[in-house]
């Protein structure tokens, strides 16, 4: 009877910080990619009209929210570095802290790995919002920063809200739903 082998076990294979750099931009680029053009974000007027209901209108969030995300981050973003333009510092601070937060959080793949040790996940989220809090506090623009990010949502949710969502299809299911493709040619496990 032969011996049982011993399980293999799979580890990661470290990269260099460059390369969690490269691959970062790479999915920035991808995730970007997914933004809907703004002529279909403004459309026309027929596309907007009052909600007849609060239900109604928290559906319309709802969907339009998954549809136009990356649009509506745009928005938020650009009025948050509208809210500091006045002072170069902030806007630099701010565009700084900003893509830190991208390429080491929101879109990094890989572990992270600083002179050969690798770092923890939370490691790298403690001190992003520590780096953030710092960036904030020695500014001191917390106000214009609230005040930025205030008027984006409130944008948002007023184009989520009267943007009709007639016409607006998340997946193949709700295209198929609406009699726009049909169920048989396309399969759905997949």
């Amino acid at each position: 009877m032969p011996s049982p082998t011993p399980a293999t076990t799979y580890t990661t294979i470290p990269i260099s910080g460059t390369d969690v750099i490269f691959r970062s931009f790479q999915n920035l680029s991808s995730f970007l990619s997914l933004l809907r053009p703004w002529p279909e974000f403004i459309s026309n007027a027929a596309s907007f009209n009052r909600p007849d209901s609060l239900s109604l209108a928290a559906t319309r969030i709802r969907i339009n929210s998954k549809y136009f995300l990356i649009n509506y981050s745009i928005i938020i973003t650009a009025c948050t570095a509208l809210s500091v333009i006045g002072n170069p510092r902030a806007l630099l601070a701010f565009g700084l802290v900003f893509t830190l937060w991208l390429v080491l959080y929101f879109f990094r793949e890989d572990p992270m790995v600083v002179w050969g040790h690798h770092v923890h996940d939370h490691l790298v989220t403690a001190s992003l919002v520590f780096l953030t809090g710092i960036a904030i506090w020695n500014i001191g623009f917390v106000s214009n920063f609230l005040i930025g990010i205030g008027v984006g949502l409130l944008i948002s949710i007023i184009h989520g809200a009267f943007r009709d969502t007639q016409g607006v299809y998340l997946d193949e299911t709700d295209a198929a739903s609406e009699g726009l493709i049909s169920p048989r040619d396309y399969n759905f496990s997949s």
